[in-house]
């Protein structure tokens, strides 16, 4: 893991970490009881962070780069050791190197189901899973409250906390939510963005952040998950009478099936489907079952208001003149048209469900049209 360059004598001249394992967060340069030159170059790449510490007390933290060990660049350790800005003796300290990097494909899970109160189902339990992504982002911090004196921290000594503390801010932000269970799987990206929010200051106190959460999957028990299915049932079969009897057809097969009841099974599968129908259907009729599923005497009730008929659909006329048809005209209309001498008694008519063409004055309906005329007028005194 670690590469070591010896000069002559004993002095360690070049420090630098190459991981290859993906999972050590924290790796210390071991000196194997030599001292580290005044002067060596100190060789931090691109993700990394190296941070010292001398006699047991945090020192300087160097970011990705190329360094001469100097008094210039150490002002910590220099403040330390009191050296002399001309001091070129060697020194003795531990270097811990820090992989600032993504850790990614992480996971947690709900170990136990989490209680919520629903909108929809009220008090339930649901599971969730789902994987998350994590760095270093205060490599001091991260080393006095996590690491200590281990050589090699990996990421395996400090994801099941993560996960705890997952566990424990997703409970809560679940449960005061407010949002049902059916919804959630659409709002898992704000779902994950308030976890993380919640997160955010506790692992800060780990020198840590996290760039990414996700919620793959929000289940719930088994036995609601068979209620709901059935409920989904009904949904899709609609009518509730088919409903019944598909399920009463059910328990029937189910029963027959059954090899130790044989008939008895089909015929107690059979009672019990035409008692669920009975049931249902004395449920769907707004009438509590009695005892073994039959129908309970039916309490006394207000007498229901017996709403009006629908009004009467008035006719409506066509006319028939010089080969052309003229209409609709109401009844009214054509009273009008009667008054006026546009309409006689020989002027063809028709109506629906009438058998043809007839004259005006020979449907009852519009006869009475010409006797309310006023006879003529008598003739003028002599």
């Amino acid at each position: 893991m670690g590469i070591f360059d010896f000069l002559t004598g004993e002095f360690i001249d070049v420090i630098h970490w190459v991981d290859d394992t993906r999972d050590t967060m924290v790796w210390r340069f071991e000196r194997e009881g030599h001292e580290i030159k005044y002067g060596a170059k100190l060789t931090v790449r691109e993700g990394q962070a190296a941070v010292f510490v001398h006699e047991g007390q945090l020192a300087d933290v160097f970011t990705p780069g190329l360094y001469m060990l100097e008094t210039n660049n150490m002002p910590i350790m220099t403040t330390l050791q009191h050296w002399d800005h001309g001091f070129q003796s060697p020194f003795k300290s531990e270097i811990y190197f820090v992989n600032t990097t993504r850790f990614t494909d992480l996971k947690w899970g709900t170990k136990n189901p989490i209680m919520l109160r629903d909108p929809e189902f009220g008090p339930t339990r649901i599971r969730a899973f789902g994987s998350y992504t994590i760095r270093v982002k205060d490599p001091a911090r991260f080393l006095v409250e996590i690491v200590g004196t281990d050589g090699e921290f990996t990421m395996d000594e400090i994801s099941y906390q993560i996960r705890n503390i997952i566990v424990q801010e997703f409970s809560r932000v679940i449960a005061g939510s407010g949002i049902p269970v059916l919804d959630m799987a659409a709002n898992t990206a704000d779902l994950g963005k308030l976890i993380v929010a919640e997160m955010a200051p506790v692992i800060a106190e780990y020198g840590l952040e996290m760039p990414e959460f996700y919620i793959e999957n929000i289940s719930l028990p088994p036995a609601v998950e068979a209620a709901l299915d059935k409920r989904t049932s009904m949904g899709l079969a609609g009518d509730l009478g088919k409903f019944t009897q598909y399920s009463a057809a059910e328990a029937m097969t189910a029963a027959a099936s059954n090899p130790s009841g044989g008939g008895m099974a089909a015929g107690l599968g059979a009672g019990m489907g035409m008692a669920m129908a009975s049931q249902m259907g004395t449920m769907a009729a707004g009438q509590a079952p009695g005892p073994w599923g039959r129908p309970a005497p039916a309490a006394p009730q207000a007498a229901a208001p017996v709403a009006p008929p629908p009004p009467p659909v008035e006719k409506v006329w066509h006319l028939a003149e010089n080969g052309e048809t003229r209409g609709p005209f109401s009844k009214a209309a054509l009273g009008r048209m009667a008054a006026s001498g546009e309409l006689t008694r020989d002027t063809h008519v028709w109506t629906a469900g009438q058998d043809g063409w007839l004259k005006a004055g020979d449907l009852q309906e519009l006869a009475q049209l010409f006797t309310v005329m006023p006879p003529p007028p008598p003739p003028p005194a002599a």
